[in-house]
């Protein structure tokens, strides 16, 4: 807005003050022009009120009840022209004004009011173009700075210097944040817990509270109706237009960069996912072969394998195991389990579980001794819809570590162990839990093409042994059944009936 100073500035002696001293640096919303006894219902507050004098020029009473009247209407200024009304600043207007401190300008004769509303509107011009200019300034900057690799903490610090406050991007995975200044962390806590308190995941809206006694706004960052961050601004002053506008473009840049990564995030997971079904079909080979060509890079040392049932964000299982860790059950020597799954690209769901290949021999980045790991930065615990920690129920088993060939062996067994496994269970496969003969038993079976021995043998075991059950669940007559039975035992060349053989060929045989 436009102050009288600036207006005096610019008009001179045109606009004086009428005790002869400096002029206030009051904001004015406008010029008025009236000569009506009481003009305030045609006023807002604010305004620079022009009058030629016909107004004032009754006794001391009048006078002092028309500037009563402006100054309760909350009126800036009053100007008055001399020499169409009056030729010299009326002695009890002068006082009134004092009394009730309302700045009383002097517009000289021979200077229309025209002039001054012009000089007005000229100032305004200027400050929205310089606004605008610099607006379109700040704009350049911030698409100047998505451009970058690191976009986001070049936008944030962008926002932050534009609007002279601090910014802090807060993703909706709980994952690291971004801020501007880079040392301002005590309110971290307190936004995220503001987020929930408002739930502003789900309705999708800004909201404004206190941090440390500072406003704050916060803005979701959708991607379609999901929200996948929160852009938090501290301004420390009032946010004029210019400067939401600056904002929303930012909350477009962020969603913009954000599309683009879960496009890529999902381009990675489906390459990621080729090559792991290969590593989990026996394709070593195959596998080593096309990973540098999509960018991945394949263990070259032992591997562990993880199987999870079912679809769960790898964050959250990595949160998860990491808890596990930290209360002492399972994986004591390989307390890098959550981070190795953090980096791991390859990924594969089929049939209701996901496999994970780990790289047995991977380390946190900065750990002395050790090989680099991927740098991501490391969550101590999940985030899930609901706004809590560590609460999914994550089902899962864990291989020892082995040789990358070997992964097609151990998938099976290790698929049936947590299928078998109560909701929210975690568990060390132990070592050599099949018979190693297993899968060379489940091969026999499958090489068979006269008759469709993998379900003869799974029903047999199934039903425990017992004719009847098995043969009516196949649809054929017990004498056939035995007949298979007969073909199965000399393929397998060991007993289906001797237990140990009969358990470690039942968990093969779900996987096959």
């Amino acid at each position: 807005m436009i102050s009288l100073a600036q207006l005096h500035s610019q008009l001179g002696s045109d606009l004086r003050p009428a005790s002869g001293g400096a002029v206030a640096v009051r904001q004015i919303s406008g010029v008025h022009i009236s000569e009506l006894d009481d003009p305030t219902p045609y006023l807002e507050g604010g305004e620079l009120l022009l009058t030629t004098g016909i107004p004032v020029s009754g006794g001391e009473a009048k006078v002092q009840a028309y500037v009563r009247r402006l100054v309760e209407r909350d009126i800036a200024a009053l100007g008055l022209g001399l020499g169409a009304g009056v030729d010299e600043v009326p002695p009890a207007l002068s006082a009134a004004c004092a009394s009730a401190g309302l700045e009383l300008l002097v517009v000289p004769d021979g200077t229309p009011f025209m002039s001054v509303s012009r000089a007005y509107w000229d100032l305004v011009g200027r400050e929205g173009q310089a606004d605008l200019t610099a607006s379109l300034g700040t704009q350049t900057a911030l698409a100047r700075a998505a451009t970058q690799t690191d976009a986001l903490p070049s936008v944030v610090k962008a926002l932050a210097q534009a609007l002279g406050g601090w910014v802090a991007y807060l993703p909706a995975d709980s994952g690291a944040e971004t801020l501007w200044p880079t040392d301002n962390h005590t309110m971290v806590e307190q936004l995220r817990r503001e987020t929930s308190r408002l739930d502003m995941a789900v309705t999708h809206s800004a909201s404004t509270f206190q941090i440390h006694g500072t406003d704050v706004v916060e803005y979701p960052v959708l991607v379609g109706r999901r929200t996948v961050g929160f852009l938090a601004i501290g301004a420390g002053r009032k946010l004029t237009r210019a400067d939401r506008q600056i904002i929303m473009t930012v909350c477009v840049l962020l969603s913009l960069k954000a599309a683009q990564q879960l496009e890529s995030d999902a381009t990675a997971a489906a390459l990621g996912s080729a090559v792991t079904k290969l590593f989990l079909t026996g394709h070593v080979d195959a596998g080593r072969a096309l990973a540098p060509d999509l960018g991945i890079v394949a263990p070259t040392g032992a591997v562990r394998l993880l199987v999870v049932r079912g679809e769960i964000d790898p964050v959250l299982v990595s949160g998860e195991l990491e808890s596990r860790l930290r209360t002492g059950t399972g994986w004591a020597g390989w307390p890098e389990a959550g981070g190795a799954l953090r980096s791991c690209r390859l990924r594969h769901v089929a049939g209701g579980l996901s496999y994970y290949v780990l790289d047995a021999e991977y380390r946190d980045a900065g750990t002395p001794g050790t090989s680099g790991g991927s740098g991501s930065t490391s969550q101590s615990e999940p985030y899930d819809a609901d706004g809590g920690a560590g609460n999914a129920a994550v089902t899962a088993v864990l291989s020892r570590p082995m040789p990358l060939e070997r992964v097609h062996e151990e998938a099976g067994q290790l698929a049936a162990m947590v299928r078998a496994l109560a909701a929210g269970q975690i568990v060390d496969a132990p070592e050599g839990a099949l018979d190693p003969r297993a899968q060379g038993w489940v091969a026999a079976l499958r090489g068979y093409r006269r008759a469709d021995l993998i379900g003869t043998v799974r029903a047999y075991l199934r039903h425990r042994g017992q004719w009847e059950g098995a043969a009516r669940e196949l649809g054929i007559h017990r004498n056939s059944l035995r007949h298979r039975m007969g073909i199965a035992a000399e393929l397998l060349q060991a007993d289906p009936d001797d237990p140990d053989v009969a358990a470690n060929l039942w968990l093969a045989l779900r996987w096959a």
